[in-house]
């Protein structure tokens, strides 16, 4: 099958209303049930009052979607526990899985490993259904650009998130955090031997994409319980600081919670840990820490660079030269250190043909012998890290 058949057999196929699927060729996917331990973290009632709009005014804590949750593993057909497996994260702002099957079964097939699409907080099916209605969204939308004339990119697709950030822009913060630690609860379950797929002392290795990408590089930089010591990871369109990458877009956030978010995120932060003795003590530890020197460029740079520099063996990137999101350059600004002399390898390429961010590999409109080479090349990439 060329990549558009894949992606079509795969987003068919692969469902959460039966336990095992069987795929064809070889491979399996198996769907288990996660329920996080870490909704403490998140902001209660009183925190949210007041926004004036019903549809998305609930407590956080208050999502059952977000709380207990289900995630696909794709595993090798008859095959018991096995002793390798990748997690692959998505970008932001995603609400299914299509993108990401072809990407989890060429990995299985090109490396042995199982591979396990793990949703973060208020993402994919960790989200509520309404944040996806198009009719309700469309109303938000509209909403926010009678508010905000200015308003650039606002979408039926980016209205919930950007509606919810440009509220509250401290839940990238509060969902980030249960998000970590509900990896850290599934990666230390899965060493425990505890996990019907795989052995006891699994090694765990990261595909990131986007968004993913920063949540991945914050659990290497802290290393809770030493379970990342020996990840390898590989990031694509992902790897800078939040403060240098370019999120507003009709998929990802509009223009004003791009604007909210950055304010306090970082140029605000410090102030704000001043005032909220809840949000200073969540972040004042070792994942905290790790979190707060991937928000700006310039704050806790030598910190953030001494463990690249450790991690240089186990750390690549694939960046693309028309990525408007996540610039390659800024890729390697992150990764490489200001000096440049982090030999973390990054490596830009481009395609012979139209893409975008949101969309490396278009399954319409473009053609499909270039793609299946594109996506057979970067797959090959990511593959030959774990190996």
């Amino acid at each position: 099958m060329n990549y558009a058949e894949l992606h079509k057999h795969l987003k068919e196929q692969v469902v959460f209303d039966r336990p095992i699927i069987d795929l064809g060729g070889g491979v399996c996917a198996h769907n288990f049930s996660f329920v996080s331990k870490n909704t403490h973290f998140l902001p209660d009632d009183h925190e949210l009052k007041g926004s004036g709009d019903d549809l998305l005014d609930v407590a956080d804590v208050c999502v059952p979607e977000n709380s207990s949750f289900l995630y696909h593993v794709l595993h090798p057909k008859n095959e018991g526990k096995t002793r390798g497996m990748i997690l692959l994260f998505h970008g932001f702002n995603e609400k299914h899985w299509h993108k990401y099957l072809p990407w989890a079964a060429k990995l299985l097939e090109l490396t042995g490993k199982s591979v396990v699409l793990f949703p973060i907080a208020f993402h994919m099916n960790r989200a509520p259904l309404l944040w996806s209605d198009s009719r309700a969204m469309h109303k938000i939308s509209r909403q926010r650009k009678e508010e905000f004339p200015d308003l650039l990119h606002s979408s039926l697709v980016n209205a919930a998130i950007s509606a919810r950030l440009h509220k509250n822009p401290q839940r990238f913060l509060w969902s980030g955090l249960q998000t970590f630690h509900d990896v850290k609860d599934f990666v230390g379950s899965c060493k425990n031997g505890e996990h019907p797929l795989f052995e006891e002392g699994v090694t765990s290795d990261i595909m990131a994409y986007s968004i993913g990408g920063f949540l991945s590089e914050v659990l290497l930089l802290s290393n809770p319980d030493g379970l990342f010591s020996e990840t390898r990871l590989a990031m694509f369109c992902g790897g800078p600081v939040f403060n240098r990458i370019s999120p507003v877009s009709k998929f990802i956030l509009d223009s004003e919670a791009n604007v909210r978010l950055y304010s306090y995120l970082v140029e605000h932060l410090e102030s704000h840990l001043k005032h909220d003795r809840r949000l200073a003590e969540c972040l004042d530890n070792s994942a905290g820490r790790a979190f707060r020197s991937m928000l700006n460029y310039k704050a806790m740079a030598d910190f953030r660079e001494r463990r690249f520099r450790e991690m240089a063996g186990r750390i690549s990137a694939i960046a693309l030269a028309k990525d408007e999101v996540i610039p390659a350059y800024e890729v390697a600004n992150t990764l490489q250190g200001r000096m440049r002399d982090i030999p973390v390898p990054v490596e830009c390429m481009d395609f012979p043909y139209e893409y975008k961010h949101e969309e490396p590999f278009p399954v319409q409109n473009a053609p499909q012998e270039p793609v299946d080479a594109a996506f057979l090349s970067v797959m090959k990439k990511i593959a030959g890290v774990f190996s």
